[in-house]
């Protein structure tokens, strides 16, 4: 009896650790699936990388170019997501648990930070201002998501103990889902103003880049429907204790596959685009002269005496040219006459000389 208690379940090696039963037991073919399912997603995401090294040479526009580097971490924070699905079908141990706990949101954290920074550089261009450097994007990813990294070290630490690693099998399944739930406001908070900034793209008068901001903001929409469908069923009794590393690793696939296919698969397809001039504002729209007004130049100085002695009675012939300088042209009455002469017959002299001198 003892023997067939402990028997391998029909697909797995019969000396195979009872940990990894999910991943092969056909009985439980949901662990088979999201096996393949995440395997899958993470191939996908190192193409996607790989691709991403290569086409970043045929990247014509600098501002899209400019976010290359976040799109990358994006992928790497993917690929965590896809690999961190086997933690949870793997049976809940001292090992699994503390990878569950700490990687679960900063993973997400990573993802959720470089869609709120690339969200918030095209607010920025979508109104025709200059957007952030290469470097200021990747420090701001970094930066929202090591706020992540320090709550969760600080759980850890503290949950732990220091030694405790079983801590996280040994507590009742309510608690343990409360603390798991707990740890990730931070991320939820991240998710809702990344959905918020993405809304802002869709006002802005540049239209070519609104199509960006479309795919972070239904990437961010899917993403927190799927984090309201688990949460949801992870604090429902009906399913039973038994389903929690089901729905935590469900959810990790489907909001994986709803980054590569809501947000990586159409990026790339914009990858290569050549620049548009019409989603950028005129070269020289700063030179021109905003709200210019009729101006007989009393506002130089140098020329008010000038202005003076010529009298008020000549700023009614003063002539507005637009985009000019203060300088006004006037037409000014000169005295002089500068009209054509007509030709005229003179009387010769010698019209009465009659070819003799008279005597006296």
């Amino acid at each position: 009896m003892t023997r067939m208690a402990t028997a391998a379940p029909s697909g797995c090696r019969s000396n195979l650790d009872p940990r990894y039963y999910r991943l092969c037991d056909q009985k439980a073919v949901w662990g088979i699936i999201l096996e393949a399912l995440a395997a899958l997603g993470a191939v996908s995401s190192v193409t996607f990388m790989v691709a991403l090294l290569v086409l970043i040479c045929k990247v014509q526009d600098s501002n899209r170019r400019k976010v290359l580097p976040i799109q990358f971490l994006f992928l790497l924070g993917v690929l965590g997501v896809f690999g961190l699905t086997f933690a949870f079908i793997i049976q809940l141990d001292g090992s699994t648990g503390p990878t569950r706990f700490f990687l679960f949101g900063i993973l997400f954290a990573l993802c959720f930070s470089c869609l709120l920074v690339h969200a918030f550089n095209l607010t920025r261009l979508v109104h025709g201002r200059r957007g952030l450097s290469l470097l200021v994007m990747l420090g701001l990813a970094v930066a929202f998501s090591l706020v992540q990294d320090v709550i969760a070290v600080e759980y850890i630490v503290l949950t732990m103990n220091r030694t405790n690693v079983n801590i996280f099998s040994e507590l009742p399944p309510p608690r343990r889902n409360e603390d798991f739930v707990m740890l990730l406001i931070y991320v939820l908070f991240l998710m809702v103003l990344t959905f918020l900034t993405a809304s802002f793209v869709f006002r802005g008068p540049f239209t070519g880049w609104k199509r960006h901001g479309a795919h972070i903001y239904f990437t961010t929409l899917l993403s927190l429907a799927v984090w309201v469908v688990w949460i949801a069923l992870l604090f429902v009794p009906t399913p039973g204790p038994q389903w929690d590393d089901t729905i935590l690793s469900t959810a990790l696939v489907a909001n994986g596959w709803v980054f590569l296919l809501a947000y990586v698969v159409p990026e790339f397809q914009l990858l290569t685009k050549q620049r548009n001039t019409m989603d950028y504002p005129l070269e020289d729209a700063f030179c021109k002269p905003q709200l210019m007004k009729q101006s007989y130049g009393v506002e130089n100085r140098a020329y008010t005496q000038e202005g003076i002695t010529q009298g008020t009675e000549e700023t009614g012939d003063t002539v507005y040219a637009p985009y000019t300088t203060h300088f006004q042209l006037q037409n000014r009455n000169s005295p002089k006459d500068f009209s054509i002469p007509r030709a005229q017959t003179r009387v010769s002299p010698y019209s009465d000389y009659g070819g003799r001198k008279d005597v006296s």
